[in-house]
């Protein structure tokens, strides 16, 4: 026992022992506590700590479960000894402990061991000797910690490699007699334990290079080991061994003799080697032991070389397939690893190089010669890395490069052309790329600018066959043998594209081998892919050389290899295709035939300077591009017309026939699938249409149909096209040769043959041929001169050839036929544009024709299954009917009929796919605008026509899909318009054709005068249209959520008055209409209508108003009543904002038109509009119809709309259960609606009031609960009862202002009753019978929204069907503050009220009555003798047998407005003193919580004679398990410290001090409100203790935390404040403290623990010292060892660590150190 400054003695040692004992305690938070304060201690006492935890480590793993943490504490305790405490012995015995656990166990690598190891290396840090002679002790080969012995010298050497390489010897002195019994699953720790000496011998090295520690003992050492792992460990069967056996040699031989080195390289070189067989990491780890060896044997600066190139090719050889490992671990998560690895090789083949680069040369050719994959591959790689290294040493072997070269560029692998790409680049920046090799190369590159995707998946298939040979085939990654690199088509492309514009722009030397020779590249098809680029090439060569065109002209001519200008115009034509093709082909062709055009006729260069630039702007926005879809279709025709303009501005026809002869040739350059055959097909035609030559034309006309595969669809319309272009010049031999096909059809004998064996053959192929046929004969009418169109068209059609046409099945076949008969039409049309019209016959029949080919006749039941292709052939067939109907003769009424039929349904189709369904939705739009435009003989009769075709699309205009409506809606407008041109504009009422002023301005007399003008002007009349029914259907799209159909509605309507107002009314309508307000209005919908075309951003709302205004007006009688009439179905509309949009607009109407409506009419409406309501499942549609009946009832027959109302209501009563209807009961919607007019919402309340008056609220449902069959019984009263109640509830929620102020009149006497009845509802619900309570609080909810005391409903809806006491107290409680708020005139009534209610027998109303009181007496400051009252009345009842309504009153009573409470204060406080010792807990803690209200205003001589009682009451309930009121006694507490200053200041200070203890252990209380209270006391208390130091201490950031850390901060900072300013009061807070050392809760345990130490730390009283350090001390010991709690635990280390480090316990370190010492000497002795 060590004594203190004052000679009392503490249990250090005991201390020490539970700490380190602790150390094995389950809990972490334990271990990490014991842990810290065991390194703190050791800092200040190391050998002490170090003593017992020797101590405990005797028994070892078994006895003591955390032999790391022991060993980590020592380690720290050693690493902490000054030198001068260092005793060798003690360390010798720790080094003995450490070494004796390492021993016991046959474990490796395990946590303790690692310690262990630590220990010893900290004790080596001190006495390296000491610690290497105890491993030495263990370094036998029997002992099984062996390998954990040497692991520690590694381990050492890596820490200090200063101290441990000149021990070295030894280490290796007693390390190699035992290498010969290491085991192979040891061997692996040995190998390192090598490598790292010899890393700590490099190390060492550079560190002192002058003193070198190797003599001769050391060397013949590592001589040795070097043999040993060499012959031995190298060779072992576990890899892990070999693995680490290399590392190991890796590093050694540097450090071995140059004689052993060289006699160890036949067994060393192929060890390593053989590890190039594993994967990534060990080829990682081999590469670097290569580099050390090949840098040792070969750069060492003590003799020449120690390998000959023919000993390194081994070497050379197994390295070149690593090279692809880099490659091919892009594809994992070893790329890393894979680039160092490549790196590594590169180092060994420039060490070679650097040493052997002739030979390696040779050597890296030799390679490539035998094209093997990996082998090529790694041999190209190093060469283009070495080439600019070496290339000084390989200048002249460049002939041999090339040769080697050249014989690889037919190598198929990917990865081999890859390199050799780069190769090839590399070569020519070296200049290596001479005449004619250097095209062949140049050839190479552009061979893989025109590699495809596919091209490369057939060459990886052709590969996927793994590769045979002795040669390194890491065949564990992915088959890198077979795809070097995983090497894609597309890298391969880009690396030579990058390459060949390399050569171009940056090597001058390239200009003359790059030119002409590029411009073969263009021609072949093999090369197609990189026209592009050789084109770019091109351009900067043209670019480079501009001042020199001359020479470059001459060039190109020189040669006769080089293609003609006509076969590189044709080539580069055909290739412009496509706009959108890769590395921007069409611009460069355009680019370079700019460039080029000195090599054509010379009067072309202006032309293609002017025009191209506009082709290439066409072109240039790719994504601008992509947004027309006719782009292809443009673009193609850009370049037919380009062609056709350069023929015309050359003039030369002899060069004509040369581009023409070129082009044919052309044809085996391109796959009939291929689009650029059609582009060939239609440049071809356009030059024969040039061409008067009629022989030339006719053989090449037979020519490209032969050439032709016409079963393909792209190719069979660029043949008919191009068929079409020569038929503009020479159409009779076009059209002999297709009559000469059309004979020939399946007449050879080898088709008939097929035939006879095939039907499906003979099909097919008929369906080509006819195609072909069809569209040939189709364009050639299309670019036929109009002069002599007629005679050969009457021909083909009167033949009937077409009906041949008609039995093609392939949809594209379909298509072409269909196309055909369209473009005949068109011909027909194009000729009466031109002067030359004439009827086109059989067109009925052809209608009928395209009707069966598009598959659409007469069904219209098959729509959702329509295909891609269909769907096309039946867009192209709208089309070519619409051409159809649209010439001469007119349709017959059977053909009009039929062609509807079969075409209407298109507008249901899915909006899907857009691109294809979008034309055919407008093509029959066209097709019906053309119907009606031909059909019918005057404006009646198309009318009727017209009518017909709306009515069709109603289904389509109303329906739920937005696409449909937009459709249908798109239709009627372009009928509409097409009907009033006809109609009306084409002629107006006095016969003037076009538009006249007429139309607006004729006076009405005149429409009497139209049976006097001729048929043809006869105009249908306004009733005709039957505009009500048609505005009832438009209307509501005005309204619509897409803004297209609401723009079109809009026009529709437009149209449709703008059409009536230009047609005669009925002589029998009475209805008179004003002109003036008419076309007033019409001009007001205009407006809206060019408002929207204008800004599509304006509100909706705003013009759906002013639409609706002026269709009111527009609106004749009759049209009005049948547009009201028709309203039901237009407010059910799918459409939301429609169907508001329809009732805004039926409350318009009514409005200001509803005086002309009849009773009749008004009930026929009411029904429509209550049939709607019914019918409608949006509550807000429902509202908003309701809406509607009230503003007809309001301006209408009040009577007729109440009649029909209330007769459904009674007829829902009795025949639904109204409760269970979906979206509610419609006639409970309509009493809302009621209630807001004047005329009726006193009676509907007056009768409602009195149902309640007479009838009790409840008795229906209690009864009706007791007896099941009383419903039946008394059906008339239970209906009256509901419809009461809901008719009060309705009323409630009507807001008008009449209802309202009849509400307002009774609003107290009403409130009232509610909030008293809510008790006894509770009360029912709570035994099961809910209905009660919901119906009141659907009451209750609706009066909250009549009187508009919307807070009021959100508490009733948050909190009034909660069952449990509090809540619906605390609703009561809330309605009041609400009410009081909201309504303070009324609380004075309401309280009157309820004060007397306090007096009833009914428990619970007494509660309800005592809730709602305490918040309302808030609020009465104007009360006068009330308040008086009230307080008596509450001063009663705190002594209520109900345990609610006393805490309830007490909550009153505090809750007195403070301009009074101060003459109530001492009443109230004596009612909290008396409660605070109350049986129930909630009335205590109510008692308490609102102490501290009171406290808040309570003048000083109400409290002062009470004071002392409120503070012994209130510490009692500091400690109460409720942390609600532990919380409330500490604020309340705090609170008190106002009134501690007077006369009892001193008694209530002892108070204070008593309490100070506990307010400073739950600071950290388990419960956050407890710590605020304590935090907020404490500021309040501190003023009183006059202690300037405590203040700092409470601003601190610890005194705010919640973190425990934080705590013990403030804690320690406390007490030394404590210690300072307050040494008087130590003994009290001390005992105090001790005391919570057995608190219920653990945390404050800790807290009291840790409150306690730290005074003791910071106290210099040596009576508190001589009094409690002992006593404390011991405890903590007792409780770190007996308790169950894992915070108090770690609390007691970490305490005990203060207490031991006090400066009051200073001489127990010497004490100790002394005992301690003698001790541990007799112990040895």
């Amino acid at each position: 026992m060590a004594s203190s400054s004052s000679g009392i003695s503490i249990p250090a040692p005991e201390a020490v022992q539970v700490l380190v004992s602790s150390l094995a305690d389950e809990s972490p938070l334990v271990r990490q506590a014991s842990m810290a304060t065991l390194k703190d201690i050791a800092a200040l006492n190391p050998l002490l700590v170090l003593d017992c935890c020797s101590a405990v480590s005797r028994g070892g793993r078994r006895r003591f479960g955390n032999m790391s943490g022991i060993f980590q504490v020592m380690a720290f305790g050693v690493r902490a000894l000054d030198k001068k405490d260092v005793d060798p012995p003690f360390m010798s015995k720790l080094a003995k402990i450490a070494t004796a656990e390492m021993i016991s166990s046959k474990e490796l690598n395990a946590d303790w061991q690692r310690a262990a190891a630590g220990l010893l290396v900290s004790i080596g840090s001190h006495f390296p000797d000491l610690m290497m002679e105890e491993i030495f002790l263990h370094l036998s080969g029997l002992n099984s910690a062996l390998p954990a012995m040497v692991q520690i010298l590694a381990d050492f050497a890596s820490a200090d490699a200063l101290q441990f390489t000149p021990r070295l010897k030894g280490v290796l002195s007693r390390v190699l007699p035992i290498l010969g019994t290491v085991r192979d699953i040891h061997r692996p720790i040995f190998a390192n334990a090598f490598k790292c000496w010899c890393q700590a011998v490099w190390q060492y090295r550079v560190e002192f290079p002058s003193d070198l520690p190797l003599d001769g003992d050391i060397m013949s050492f590592l001589n040795s080991a070097f043999e040993l792992l060499l012959r031995v460990w190298a060779s072992s069967r576990d890899l892990k061994v070999r693995i680490s056996s290399v590392e190991a040699l890796g590093q050694m031989v540097g450090l071995i003799t140059r004689p052993q080195l060289k006699a160890a390289l036949p067994r060393l070189v192929p060890t390593i080697l053989e590890l190039y067989k594993k994967d990534h990491d060990i080829a990682f780890l081999a590469t670097c032991s290569l580099h050390n060896l090949l840098s040792a044997t070969l750069l060492s600066e003590s003799g020449p070389p120690l390998l000959d190139f023919e000993e390194l090719t081994v070497i050379l050889s197994t390295l070149l397939p690593v090279v692809s490992i880099n490659n091919d671990s892009k594809e994992n998560s070893s790329y890393s690893v894979g680039l160092k690895t490549y790196n590594e090789v590169q180092r060994c083949f420039l060490t070679v190089g650097l040493v052997y680069p002739e030979d390696l040369f040779t050597f890296l050719l030799n390679k490539c010669r035998l094209k093997e994959e990996p082998l090529t591959f790694g041999a190209l790689c190093v060469l283009k890395l070495l080439l600019p290294r070496l290339s000084e040493g390989w200048h002249s072997k460049r002939p041999l490069l090339l040769e080697a070269v050249k014989s690889l560029l037919d190598e198929q692998s990917l990865g081999v052309r890859k390199a050799l790409s780069e190769l090839i680049v590399v070569m020519a920046s070296h200049c290596y790329l001479v005449g004619s090799s250097g095209e062949l190369f140049v050839e190479y590159l552009v061979r893989h600018c025109a590699l495809t995707d596919q091209d490369g998946s057939d060459l990886q298939r052709s590969k996927d066959i793994p590769l045979s040979g002795n040669t390194y085939t890491p065949t564990q990654h992915k088959r890198s043998e077979v795809k070097i690199g995983a090497v894609c088509p597309i890298e391969l492309r880009a690396i030579c594209e990058k390459g060949l514009l390399l050569l171009t722009i940056t090597i001058p030397e390239m200009e003359h081998i790059l030119w002409p020779f590029l411009l073969k590249m263009i021609i072949p098809s093999v090369y197609t892919g990189a026209v592009a680029t050789v084109c770019r090439c091109i351009s900067e060569l043209c670019r480079h050389g501009s001042s020199n065109s001359t020479v470059m002209l001459s060039d190109c001519k020189a040669r006769a290899d080089i293609p003609i200008p006509e076969e590189l115009f044709a080539r580069l034509l055909v290739l412009l295709h496509d706009p959108l093709a890769r590395e921007q082909l069409a611009t460069q062709i355009l680019t370079v035939l700019c460039y080029l055009a000195p090599l054509f006729p010379k009067n072309i260069n202006l032309f293609w300077q002017d025009e191209i630039p506009k082709m290439k702007a066409y072109i240039s926005d790719t994504e601008d591009l992509k947004q027309d879809p006719s782009y292809q279709e443009t673009w193609d025709d850009m370049i037919v017309n380009f062609l056709a303009e350069s023929l015309d501005v050359i003039q030369d026809a002899d060069w004509v026939i040369s581009l023409g002869n070129a082009f044919t040739k052309q044809y085996e350059l391109y796959t009939p699938d291929d689009e650029h055959s059609a582009l060939l097909h239609r440049c071809f035609g356009m030059l024969l249409q040039k061409v008067n030559d009629m022989a030339y034309v006719r053989i090449k006309i037979d020519w490209m149909y032969k050439q032709a595969n016409i079963t393909i669809p792209t190719n069979r319309l660029g043949l008919a096209k191009a068929m079409g272009l020569v038929a503009a010049s020479h159409l009779d031999t076009v059209l002999d040769k297709l009559k000469e096909i059309l004979d020939n059809v399946g007449q050879s004998i080898f088709q008939r043959f097929l035939s006879f064996f095939s039907d499906s053959f003979k099909t097919e192929e008929s369906d080509d041929i006819h195609a072909a046929l069809a569209l040939m004969y189709g364009y050639a009418a299309k670019y036929a001169p109009s002069t002599v169109i007629e005679a050969r068209i009457d021909a083909l059609v009167g033949t009937n050839m077409l009906s041949r046409l008609l039995h093609v099945r392939h949809p594209t076949a379909k298509q072409a036929v269909i196309t055909a008969i369209d473009l005949l039409g068109c011909a027909v049309i194009n000729a009466a544009e031109n002067g030359a019209s004439f009827p086109l016959k059989r067109r009925d029949q052809m209608l009928d024709y395209i009707l069966t080919l598009m598959g659409r006749d007469d069904d219209t039941e098959k729509i959702a299954d329509s295909t891609l292709e269909l769907l096309h052939t039946q867009a192209l067939a709208l089309s070519a009917c619409t051409t159809l109907v649209s010439v001469e003769p007119k349709l017959t009424i059977e053909t009009r009929n039929h062609v509807m039929k079969a075409t209407l349904g298109f507008f249901a189709l899915p909006n899907d796919p857009a691109d294809v369904v979008n034309p055919l939705i407008d093509n029959l739009i066209t097709l019906l605008c053309a119907i009606l435009l031909t059909s019918g003989e005057d404006g009646r009769s198309r009318a009727e026509q017209l009518l017909h075709i709306l009515r069709q699309i109603d289904q389509y205009v109303s329906s739920p899909v937005d696409y449909q409506r937009r459709r249908g809606c798109l239709a009627v407008h372009k009928m509409l318009l097409k009907f009033r041109t006809v109609c009306i504009s084409g002629y107006c009422a006095l016969g003037c054709q076009g538009s006249c002023t007429h139309s607006k301005q004729i006076d009405r007399t005149l429409h009497g005068n139209f049976s006097n003008l001729p048929s043809a002007f006869v105009l249908p009349s306004r009733g005709s249209l039957c505009l009500g029914d048609r505005v009832i259907m438009y209307l509501p799209r005005c309204a619509d959520t897409n803004s297209e159909v609401r723009k079109v509605s809009a026009q529709i309507l437009d149209q449709l008055f703008s059409i009536s107002l230009s047609l005669p009314k009925p002589a029998a309508s009475s209805s008179g209409v004003d002109i003036e307000l008419s076309y007033g209005a019409l001009s007001s919908l205009e407006d809206v209508i060019a408002i929207l075309r204008r800004d599509a951003s304006i509100d909706p709302s705003e013009v759906f108003n002013r639409i609706v205004s002026s269709v009111c007006i527009l609106l004749t009688k009759d049209e009005l009543v049948a547009t009201l009439h028709g309203c039901s179905a237009a407010i059910c509309d799918k459409i939301k904002q429609s169907a508001e949009g329809t009732i805004q607009a039926v409350i318009e109407f009514v409005t200001k038109r509803g005086r002309e409506l009849t009773e009749t009419d008004v009930s026929r409406t009411t029904q429509s509009l209550l049939s709607a309501t019914t019918h409608v499942t949006e509550k807000h549609l429902r509202l908003e119809t309701l809406a509607a009946i009230s503003s007809l009832a309001e301006n209408t027959s009040t009577k007729v709309v109440f009649n029909e109302v209330l007769a459904m209501a009674g007829r829902d009563i009795v025949t639904k259960d109204i409760s269970r209807l979906r979206g509610g009961w419609p006639m409970q919607d309509a009493f809302y609606a009621f209630s807001q007019h004047t005329m009726l919402s006193i009676l509907f309340l007056e009768h409602v009031i009195n149902v309640l008056s007479e009838t009790p609220v409840l008795r229906g449902d209690s009864d009706k609960t007791d007896n099941s069959s009383h419903f039946v019984d008394g059906q008339t009263d239970d209906n009256i009862l509901h419809a009461a109640i809901i008719a009060l509830t309705s009323f409630f929620r009507g807001g008008g202002k009449v209802g309202k102020k009849s509400v307002e009149q009774n609003y107290a006497a009403v409130l009232a009753e509610l909030t008293l009845q809510l008790g006894s509802c509770h009360i029912l619900a709570s035994s099961g019978q809910q209905e009660p309570l919901r119906a009141l609080l659907t009451a209750f909810k609706a009066f909250c929204e009549c009187v508009g005391d919307l807070e009021m409903g959100k508490i009733l809806a948050r909190d009034g069907e909660h069952l449990e006491n509090e809540r619906w107290i605390s609703l009561l409680g809330d309605i009041a503050g609400c009410i009081s708020i909201k309504r303070p005139k009324e609380v004075q009534t309401i309280c009157l009220i309820l004060s007397n209610s306090l007096n009833r027998h009914q428990k619970y109303q007494r509660e309800a009555a005592a809730a709602a009181l305490s918040e309302f007496i808030r609020y009465s400051g104007g009360f006068g003798s009330l308040l008086e009252q009230m307080v008596e009345i509450l001063c009663q009842h705190v002594s209520d047998e109900s345990p609610t309504v006393r805490r309830l009153c007490l909550k009153g009573l505090v809750q007195i407005p403070s301009i009074h409470i101060v003459q109530y204060t001492a009443q109230v406080l004596g009612v909290i003193l008396a409660l605070l010792d109350d049986s129930d807990e909630s009335v205590q803690l109510t008692a308490v919580s609102r102490l501290l209200m009171i406290l808040e205003s309570a003048p000083n001589d109400a409290v002062e004679p009470i004071l002392m009682n409120l503070s012994v009451r209130l510490r009692n309930l500091q400690i109460s398990m409720n942390t609600k009121m532990r919380a409330n006694a500490f604020a309340a507490f705090g609170a008190l410290c106002t009134y501690g200053l007077g006369a009892p200041h001193e008694a209530f200070l002892e108070q204070v001090h008593a309490a100070f203890p506990r307010l400073v252990l739950h600071l950290h209380d388990d419960d956050v409100s407890v710590r605020q209270a304590c935090r907020s006391t404490l500021k309040q208390i501190c003023p009183l203790f006059e202690v300037e130091g405590l203040f700092a201490s409470l601003n601190t950031h610890g005194f705010n935390s919640d973190h425990r850390s934080d705590y013990e901060d403030f804690i320690r900072d406390l007490s030394k404040q404590i210690a300072l300013h307050l040494p008087s009061r130590v003994d009290t807070y001390m005992a105090s403290t001790i005391q919570a050392f057995d608190a219920p809760w653990p945390v404050i345990q800790a807290n009291a623990i840790y409150f306690t130490s730290s005074m003791l730390l910071f106290s210099d009283d040596q009576h508190i010292l001589a009094l409690y350090y002992t006593r404390v001390f011991g405890m903590l010991v007792g409780k770190m060892s007996r308790s169950a709690d894992a915070v108090v635990r770690a609390t007691c280390s970490s305490a005990l660590g203060l207490l031991l480090k006090s400066t009051n316990s200073l001489s127990w370190r010497a004490a100790r150190l002394d005992r301690v010492d003698s001790s541990r000497r007799g112990h040895d002795s």
